[in-house]
């Protein structure tokens, strides 16, 4: 049964919002296109708002809904912090798009709702402030997904926990390589440049 949902988790971590709806709105791959990332911030630069805000709630709710399931199978919480992880996962490497996904950011705040509130309220805030002064969203990502086992930690929260913000750090961060290797250069870009699709 736990393996069942873990597996279910990954699997509806795996649904590829951003492709789907890219696809729908303006018959095109968001994989061709900006960074190549099928998340909300590519979507953004590439289509607008108005594309970017669904595909935003939807991956949070892929987050939100796998540690739900969880949590309605059992109360452990190895499981349904197993769960938002293999969620993270799936949205990372889907399974219905190769193994080439998004970087997990949104569906790692998902999970991290139901987890736990008041740390999210603290990320959500420390990502914005950086995203706010620094104008690059993949700094706040970064920066807010490290301070998740640090601050189940401060908090008081059990071993599982910490150990899973750390899971979620590091896939974070490893999703990230590449917008790291740009920052130290100087050449990420920053919130409002736009990388929109021609004549669509």
């Amino acid at each position: 049964m736990y393996f069942l949902v873990l597996i279910a988790s990954y699997i509806i971590g795996s649904v590829p919002f951003g492709y789907i709806l890219t696809k729908k709105i303006r018959n095109a791959d968001i994989r061709n296109y900006g960074s190549g990332n099928i998340g909300a911030t590519n979507v953004l630069r590439v289509i607008g708002w108005k594309a970017a805000l669904p595909v935003s709630i939807l991956d949070v709710l892929k987050g939100v809904i796998a540690v739900l399931l969880a949590k309605a199978a059992s109360d452990l919480p190895v499981l349904y912090l197993g769960a938002g992880l293999m969620a993270m996962i799936g949205h990372s490497f889907p399974i219905f798009l190769g193994f080439k996904g998004g970087k997990a950011v949104a569906t790692a705040l998902g999970a991290l709702v139901v987890i736990s509130g008041w740390i999210t309220l603290i990320v959500v805030t420390l990502a914005g402030i950086i995203v706010y002064t620094s104008r690059y969203v993949s700094l706040g990502s970064i920066v807010g997904t490290i301070s998740v086992p640090f601050l189940f930690w401060v908090f008081g929260y059990d071993p599982n926990h910490i150990i899973f913000g750390v899971g979620m750090a590091i896939l974070v961060a490893w999703r990230h390589h590449a917008n790291i290797g740009r920052l130290i250069r100087g050449t990420e870009s920053k919130l409002g440049q736009k990388a929109q699709i021609d004549n669509l």
